[in-house]
């Protein structure tokens, strides 16, 4: 039996669904291997292993620290692992041992963030470009969530492709009973779910939609995340330009987002990067045509499914808004293939992948 320990501390944040959809069906399919799970201790009693052969290991040290460069080493160390999985790219620099890191873009490397002090974070920014490049040389390989992030990782940090694996994600079905959003019901909207960050590029999606409102006077607009700073900045903005009927929901339930994919004229992604785009495959999921920027991966993982504009662009985003809400054919056609190609994911086929590199390492690799 061979011990590997998986780092994931961000299992219970916004960005966990990778690990926790990750060790959910490594429980199913590995009962071989010995796994020790690293958790934040505030998260240890909300993960209970299903499997006998994996364990929860509080973890205290916290990401971009000296803590982690430190004493999770000695930690991970003190494990005695035959493998070790970064489930993301912060981790000790310096650790020897058999490593795989999944990264799942380098959209941080390239957008700055006005919801934080400049100095600080281009001090981090410069940091996470450092252990990035290092970590993804250091690795005995790495794991990529699209083919788009699998070059690109490869080309910024100067590795071999072969080196790095692609292991899709996948959009589970929300489960809980769909729960009407106030406000909406019988009316015509547009969602978009996520964050408010300058990559995401809601400030083109506005004007794109400003310019709709000509022709659709009634139309909706629902921005749904969690309030921060760059969603306060945005929303300030739209009351001082008066531009009515753009709804901020702020968090909304598993039930409420259900509702909202389930009864939008159409769900528009104006990104412009992204690793996978996992909010789109869940929309088109549960029925929601997509309308969708046509950078990075995107085309990639939406295949023919999806209808794409430039995101520079604000004349073709509404253009291509506009021919889904002006053509039922269109988006009949676009929900059928919406399903279909949601279809083609899996989180165990993830699971699967990831387990055979786990095996390949185990029995043919040395240290990196």
């Amino acid at each position: 039996m061979k011990r590997i320990v998986i780092d994931a501390r961000e299992l219970l944040t916004s960005s966990g669904r990778y690990v926790e959809r990750l060790l959910h069906y490594l429980q199913d399919i590995d009962h071989d291997n010995d796994y020790q799970v690293l958790l934040k201790p505030t998260d240890v009693a909300g993960w209970q292993p299903s499997g006998s052969n994996f364990t929860a290991v509080p973890c205290p040290h916290k990401e971009f620290t000296f803590s982690e460069q430190l004493g999770l080493k000695r930690q991970i160390a003190g494990l005695c692992p035959d493998l070790v999985h970064f489930a993301f790219a912060q981790q000790p620099v310096f650790y020897s041992g058999k490593v795989v890191t999944t990264i799942h873009d380098l959209t941080t490397l390239r957008y700055s963030n006005p919801d934080k002090n400049p100095l600080v974070f281009s001090f981090k920014q410069q940091v996470y470009k450092y252990v990035v490049k290092r970590v993804a040389r250091k690795s005995v390989r790495v794991l990529t969530g699209s083919e788009f992030v699998r070059n690109d990782v490869a080309e910024f940090a100067g590795i071999d492709p072969a080196k790095i694996t692609v292991t899709y994600e996948a959009a589970d079905p929300i489960t809980d009973p769909p729960q009407p959003v106030s406000g909406l019901d019988g009316r015509q909207f547009l969602t978009y779910v996520g964050r408010p960050t300058p990559h995401k590029n809601l400030e083109r999606l506005i004007e794109a939609f400003v310019a709709l409102k000509a022709h659709y006077p009634d139309l909706v607009l629902v921005l749904a995340g969690k309030k921060d700073a760059n969603y306060d900045r945005i929303e300030t903005e739209v009351h001082q330009r008066t531009i009515k009927n753009v709804i901020f929901t702020g968090h909304v339930s598993e039930g409420q987002l259900r509702w909202l994919y389930e009864n939008c004229a159409a769900y528009v992604f104006p990104s412009l990067s992204e690793g996978f785009g996992l909010p789109g495959l869940e929309a088109m999921l549960h029925g929601a045509p997509v309308v969708s920027s046509n950078t990075t991966c995107l085309p990639e993982v939406y295949g023919e499914a999806g209808y794409y504009f430039d995101p520079l662009d604000v004349p073709a985003m509404a253009a291509a808004i506009g021919d889904v809400l002006s053509s039922e054919q269109l988006r009949t056609s676009l929900i059928a293939a919406g399903r279909q190609q949601a279809a083609k994911y899996s989180w165990r086929t993830t699971a699967e992948q990831t387990l055979a590199v786990y095996d390949e390492i185990l029995n043919t690799t040395a240290p990196a």
